[in-house]
């Protein structure tokens, strides 16, 4: 059971990674002038909705894999 905590914990770790060198991404895309401040703030928005999902993702699949082995 705490191996499968900790390789959730792992992934959404993982993902939070993710989402950060997402926003840093659309920081130098705004500071180059590639995009403006309302296209930032739409895209950083979109980049937490799909964040939460997988986040969520993991926490059922974690869940699931729990009850699973509690179970056996």
């Amino acid at each position: 059971k705490k191996i499968i905590k900790s390789m959730g914990e792992k992934c959404k770790v993982s993902i939070r990674n993710i989402r950060r060198e997402a926003n840093e991404d659309l920081k130098k895309l705004l500071k180059d002038k590639e995009i403006g401040e309302d296209d930032e703030k739409n895209y950083e928005k979109k980049v937490q909705t799909i964040t939460d999902n997988h986040i969520k993702s993991v926490d059922d699949k974690v869940s699931s894999k729990e009850k699973e082995i509690m179970t056996i």
